[in-house]
């Protein structure tokens, strides 16, 4: 069942949605339809900011969620003292931070406003506010901020002061089941990456042995192609050598006979020689 704090807010949410030159004049004329105790309240509400105006238009669009949830990842890491995810999660915040600021700027540009650089840097720091700091995202979501936060200046009192209407409780912390499960999630999911690191510099290393291995290969098989040519140079030097030492024991053996032929004639002429000398 709805109550007046309810339908003080949902009047304030639609305020706020609109431009802030046409705040005023919607505020005095919602109020005197009201009752004079909620038109009291009504009435109360101050005109949001440019910038504000501009992060409440991002809350209507839904456009936060993303970087919520990066809030809540930022926190962990924290908590787990993780310093190569809260590297990781920090760029990430800071591109998230600056495309959202971007948007915000546009759908001011629709609704006929421009942001000047200043107005611009503010709507940035208080979507980056949201980001750091559950409280403060608490606030942005209600689509009702009046003026911008500043990440590091978030109290009680300042959030407060920031929100038109009523403030929302800070969301409380997962329960412990939840927390430790997502970030068992998380740690599968790390040792998921260096696995698929370790896979990929093995192939790599792989690829290398291989390469290797072909050069190698080739090496033993131009060796071996060496080794068949040489083997076929020596059977026909084996070859020619068995041809070289028939010959040579033919010539050794014509030596023989030829040796011996003149060995008698020479024995024979030196008979011939002692009959001429006995004459």
């Amino acid at each position: 069942m709805a109550t007046d704090a309810d339908d003080f807010d949902a009047i304030a949410r639609e305020l706020y949605a609109l431009p802030p030159a046409q705040f005023t004049a919607a505020r005095n004329a919602r109020a005197g339809l009201a009752a004079p105790a909620l038109a009291k309240r009504i009435k109360a509400l101050r005109k949001p900011t440019v910038p504000a105006w501009s992060v409440n238009l991002l809350a209507r669009e839904g456009q936060l969620s993303e970087a919520l949830e990066l809030s809540a990842a930022l926190r962990e890491a924290q908590d787990d003292l993780d310093a190569a995810e809260l590297s990781r999660l920090g760029k990430q915040r800071r591109q998230l931070v600056a495309a959202l600021a971007k948007e915000a700027v546009g759908l001011a540009a629709d609704a006929g406003v421009t942001l000047g650089p200043a107005a611009r840097e503010e709507a940035e720091k208080t979507i980056n506010a949201a980001v750091m700091d559950a409280g403060a995202a608490a606030a942005v979501l209600t689509a009702r901020l009046v003026k911008p936060l500043e990440a590091g200046d978030i109290d009680d009192s300042t959030l407060a002061d920031a929100v038109g209407g009523s403030l929302p409780g800070v969301a409380a912390p997962p329960p412990r089941d939840d927390l430790a499960e997502r970030r068992a999630r998380r740690a599968a999911e790390k040792a998921a990456r260096e696995a698929e690191r370790a896979a990929g510099e093995a192939e790599r290393e792989l690829a290398r042995v291989d390469a290797r291995r072909a050069k190698a290969q080739e090496r033993v098989d131009h060796v071996r192609e060496r080794i068949d040519d040489l083997r076929r140079d020596l059977a026909g030097l084996e070859a020619d050598e068995e041809a070289a030492v028939g010959k040579l024991d033919a010539v050794e053996r014509e030596r023989a006979d030829a040796a011996a032929k003149a060995s008698a004639a020479a024995k024979e002429a030196e008979r011939a020689q002692r009959a001429l000398d006995g004459l």
